[in-house]
């Protein structure tokens, strides 16, 4: 069983940078690539980026070259770098287990992180 814990939210002006968390337990990493989605009301969730077991990334064309998605084995963490942010990646963001670089959600849905981008 695969729980996920998403962090580092926060309010902040356009412009400005948020580095999110996620925090692993279970057999993720081992099993799954990992993505980063985000939902805002009124709207479908949709994959902002995912990062594959061997280390391959892919980005919503929205978020290249501003969005960054890492990992650390070690601390069970998966991470994402939010530089030069946009009233419109307000958002709940959340991570999940994902099949493969195409990002397809495996595991339930936790409660996310908020982002809120505004002036």
């Amino acid at each position: 069983q695969v729980q996920l814990v998403e962090s580092g939210g926060g309010v902040v002006q356009p412009g400005e940078s948020l580095r999110l968390s996620c925090a692993a337990s279970g057999s993720m990493f081992s099993s799954y690539a990992t993505g980063w989605y985000r939902q805002t009301p009124g709207k479908q969730r949709e994959l902002v980026a995912v990062i594959t077991r061997g280390g391959r990334t892919n980005y919503a064309d929205s978020v290249k070259g501003r969005f960054t998605i890492s990992r650390d084995n070690a601390k069970n963490t998966v991470y994402l770098q939010m530089n030069s942010l946009k009233p419109e990646d307000t958002a709940v963001y959340y991570c999940n287990a994902a099949l493969g670089i195409g990002g397809t959600p495996v595991g339930s849905w936790g409660q996310g992180t908020q982002v809120t981008v505004s002036s």
